[in-house]
C-alpha cells in the first residue's frame, strides 16, 4: 500500500473521531476501512449507558462497507484518545474486532494505528490476532 494512501486512511479515521459518540469513558475513537475494490468507509466509536451495547469504531465502519455491497477489507486505520486530547493514543483493535476484522479480511490485511497523520505503526491482522478462527475453518 502506498504512502498517500495510508495518510488518507489515517486522516479519515481522525476526521470520523470528531464525531464519536463517547460520554462515559470520553475515549474517541475512528476508523477507516479501505476496501479491495478501493473504497473507503469511515465510523467512529458509538457508546451506550448499557455498555455491553456500545459499538467500536472498527465495527461501524466494517459495517458500513458490508451494508454498502463492499466484500473484502484490505486495510483499517483506527486513531484514538480522550476526546478533547489533541495528541493522540495508540488505539489498537478489541478482541471483538479483530474477530470481526477477521471474517472480513485476510493475515494480510494492514491495520494502521496511528497517532496523527505521520506517526503511525503498521502490523498485520495476523501479527495482532495469530491462530484465529475464521470463515475458512466452516468450509
Amino acid at each position: 500500500m502506498e504512502d498517500f494512501i495510508r495518510e488518507l486512511l489515517i486522516k479519515e479515521a481522525i476526521m470520523a473521531r470528531k464525531n464519536s459518540y463517547c460520554p462515559y469513558s470520553g475515549y474517541a475513537v475512528g476508523a477507516c476501512v479501505q476496501t479491495a475494490d478501493g473504497r473507503n468507509f469511515s465510523g467512529c466509536n458509538m457508546e451506550n449507558a448499557s455498555y455491553g451495547l456500545t459499538i467500536c469504531a472498527e465495527r461501524i465502519a466494517i459495517g458500513k462497507a458490508i451494508s454498502e455491497g463492499a466484500g473484502r477489507i484490505v486495510a483499517i486505520a483506527i486513531a484514538g484518545g480522550k476526546k478533547d486530547a489533541d495528541v493522540l493514543d495508540e488505539a489498537f483493535p478489541c478482541g471483538a474486532c479483530r474477530q470481526v476484522l477477521r471474517e472480513f479480511g485476510s493475515d494480510d490485511m494492514q491495520i494502521i494505528v496511528a497517532k496523527s497523520e505521520t506517526e503511525y505503526r503498521i502490523f498485520t491482522l495476523g501479527e495482532l490476532y495469530p491462530e484465529s478462527f475464521g470463515p475458512d475453518h466452516l468450509s
